[in-house]
């Protein structure tokens, strides 16, 4: 049986989480925001969908409660379930005149998203976000997306890992040699719990990050086997899926072609193998040139 995460719940002396209220798919029971400090002013990290009324009226009243107020806005990526309130956020919550500040590493193969007359304060790796009680430092943790970080909370050696870990299943990749790159990057923080952006805290975050590595690597060894049966032609994506996914059920098997697709893009800048039909999107294990 899943968990079920209540809407508000204080998880730490510094931490305080508010679901988005925008369940579905891989947003499990929705995005994870999070108030960070331990004073009346916080910081609060992603922001949750755009138009979701009953995510504004739980964050004004969690702050009400706390005789609280918004410090600033960290968004760990440009997805829409992560930046999409800033608008309605600074609208409705923010008390004062003043705009708060929303930080988050700008893009790399795109345009941000538009927060209007909202200025982006774009920041880079190792940055570091004060408030009462609490000192975060944001880490570069591309692969998810091009623009992801994930923040250390220093005082508790806790990881808010945005969509790089979710607490319950494994995350959607862009670039898996980042991606992988990345997971051994969290791994080398050593983090106490991690606090994911969607899901369940992670109270085993070790063997998690090294589960998610294992899962990676038999997946990948899983695709050469594969093409190595199909010598010298090859095959195509769907073909690896339905060899390699026999438990997968067949509505499933466009999003398994993807994560196909994204190991085989690793394993070709790796030299392993290679595409011989891009049209058919044929792929087969890299042949070695024969000298004469």
């Amino acid at each position: 049986m899943a968990t079920v995460l209540p809407k508000l719940e204080q998880l730490s002396q510094r931490v305080i989480r508010i679901l988005g209220c925008n369940p579905g798919g891989r947003r499990l029971q929705g995005t994870n925001t999070y108030l960070v400090g331990t004073g009346p002013k916080k910081i609060l990290i992603d922001t949750g969908d755009a138009d979701v009324p009953e995510y504004i009226n739980l964050l004004k009243s969690t702050l009400a409660d706390y005789a609280a107020s918004i410090q600033e806005i960290v968004v760990t990526h440009f997805h829409p379930d992560h930046v999409g309130g800033v608008k309605d956020i600074c609208k409705s919550v923010i008390q004062s005149a003043e705009i708060p500040r929303v930080s988050k590493i700008k893009r790399v193969s795109g345009p941000d998203v538009d927060l209007g007359h909202i200025p982006y304060n774009f920041i880079t790796d190792k940055h570091v976000f004060k408030t009462d009680g609490a000192t975060l430092r944001a880490v570069y943790n591309p692969g998810h997306s091009d623009d992801h970080m994930i923040l250390l909370l220093e005082e508790e050696n806790a990881v808010f890992s945005g969509d790089s870990i979710l607490g319950g299943t494994t995350t959607t990749i862009s670039d898996l040699s980042q991606y992988m790159q990345s997971l051994h990057d969290i791994l080398n923080l050593a983090p106490s719990v991690i606090y994911p952006g969607h899901g369940y805290v992670i109270t085993d975050p070790c063997d998690t990050v090294r589960g998610y590595i294992q899962h990676r690597q038999q997946r990948e060894d899983q695709i050469l086997g594969h093409l190595q049966t199909q010598l010298p032609l090859g095959t195509n994506i769907m073909a690896i899926v339905k060899a390699i996914y026999v438990d997968t059920p067949e509505n499933l098997h466009m999003a398994a072609a993807g994560n196909v697709f994204q190991h085989l893009q690793k394993l070709k800048a790796e030299n392993k193998v290679e595409c011989t039909d891009e049209e058919k999107m044929v792929w087969r294990i890299r042949q070695k040139e024969t000298k004469l």
